[in-house]
């Protein structure tokens, strides 16, 4: 199991939906938060990206100084960028960074966004774009290793003697990474990508999807890994962590939910719809509604596009719900918590220590050599907790 956690280039609250509690997110405070995933051993960073976030490529390039271990798993975007220079922007990163980056396709799925980027493709034709693009992607990545270039000649996309000349660090290629919902979504995971990332999706809904794309892929003579990505809020007591949900939406009116729903409505994103789906386009607003699964909570979605549910509970019950959804095949989790910073610090703390995860040496807590935690009467070193289950 691998665990990954997330950076709010969109802005980061203690409260959805108002400027109450907002902070500002700045290049120190995204230092902060990817020095913190780095030295408590996450995995690595997604970064996300559309118009209402900060350039990912810019931001992950800032980070590599300030992360040792840290991976950081950012977008390309068809229609953006051209796969002949995402191949060498992707290649440059993985270099500077010492085999660090992975590599997130991102289709896109608000048509307005996408027309503001100069992007007029339906949604069947973007999916065909991306197919196309990251086929180029990856073979001039992988043909750089032997010097080759790479000729392919497309219904969107087309390159002729296409070559890299300074190869990345991984081979054949950065691992790339995909999420999608639709059938065309599915054949390509199937077809070209490495891991597919579902969001946070009942159990049952989330197999369907895995069992899907895994027959596809079997078709082809592949395997794919699988991931999801979530939201979470864990306290020590059950109680406190619904008390913690609440809060988190308390600001939120209706006026605003409508305002958000209407926008995501618009959105040509069978995920996106899905998502909508588990809260009824935000008319189901009560605990008892939006725990659409035993712990999985769709508030967060209210006013929140992409990934909109969470895991709440106290520390057992949230590493149970992990294994859960582990025992379905996913290999990757993608979280996130209200503030990022603090929420961290608290899921490391409370949830690693139950989880069947991949150790990376050197983390804090495997030996104490000081200080850890308060010196007790300034004559103590604290005791370690023994647990008592």
């Amino acid at each position: 199991m691998q665990v990954f956690w997330f950076l709010p280039t969109h802005g980061d609250s203690r409260y959805l939906g108002t400027t109450e509690g907002a902070r500002t997110v700045d290049l120190a405070y995204l230092q902060q938060i990817a020095g913190a995933a780095d030295r408590l051993g996450y995995e690595g960073v997604l970064i996300p990206t559309g118009r209402s976030c900060e350039d990912p490529w810019v931001i992950a390039s800032s980070l590599i100084g300030a992360t040792s271990k840290l991976k950081f798993l950012v977008a390309v975007r068809p229609g953006l960028h051209q796969p002949s220079l995402a191949a060498r922007m992707a290649a440059t990163f993985d270099r500077l960074s010492g085999g660090r980056v992975l590599v997130n396709l991102v289709t896109g799925g608000d048509q307005a966004e996408l027309e503001g980027d100069g992007v007029f493709l339906d949604h069947a034709s973007r999916y065909e774009q991306s197919a196309e693009f990251i086929r180029i992607w990856r073979e001039i990545i992988a043909r750089s290793h032997d010097g080759q270039a790479f000729d392919y000649d497309g219904k969107h996309l087309s390159v002729k003697g296409a070559k890299l000349l300074f190869p990345p660090t991984q081979k054949p290629y950065p691992p790339v990474w995909f999420g999608g919902s639709s059938e065309a979504a599915h054949e390509l995971a199937a077809e070209q990508v490495d891991t597919y990332l579902t969001w946070g999706e009942p159990p049952a809904e989330v197999a369907k999807k895995i069992a899907d794309v895994k027959a596809r892929a079997a078709r082809k003579g592949r395997t794919v890994k699988f991931g999801i990505r979530l939201h979470v809020i864990v306290r020590e007591r059950e109680d406190a962590a619904w008390q913690a949900a609440e809060d988190l939406i308390s600001r939120v009116d209706d006026q605003t939910v409508i305002r958000a729903q209407a926008a995501f409505s618009k959105m040509d994103s069978v995920g996106q719809r899905r998502m909508a789906a588990l809260h009824a386009g935000g008319a189901k607003r009560k605990r008892e509604d939006l725990e659409i699964s035993p712990n999985l909570w769709a508030g967060v979605g209210l006013v929140r596009g992409g990934a909109g549910t969470a895991l709440v509970g106290d520390a057992k019950t949230v590493a149970a719900r992990i294994e859960e959804y582990a025992a379905l095949g996913l290999d990757n989790f993608i979280l996130s918590g209200y503030p990022h910073l603090e929420e961290s610090y608290r899921f490391a703390e409370l949830v690693f220590p139950l989880l069947p995860r991949k150790q990376r040496p050197g983390l804090p807590g495997q030996t104490l050599t000081g200080p850890f935690g308060e010196v007790v009467a300034n004559l103590d070193a604290p005791s370690r907790l023994v647990s008592q289950s």
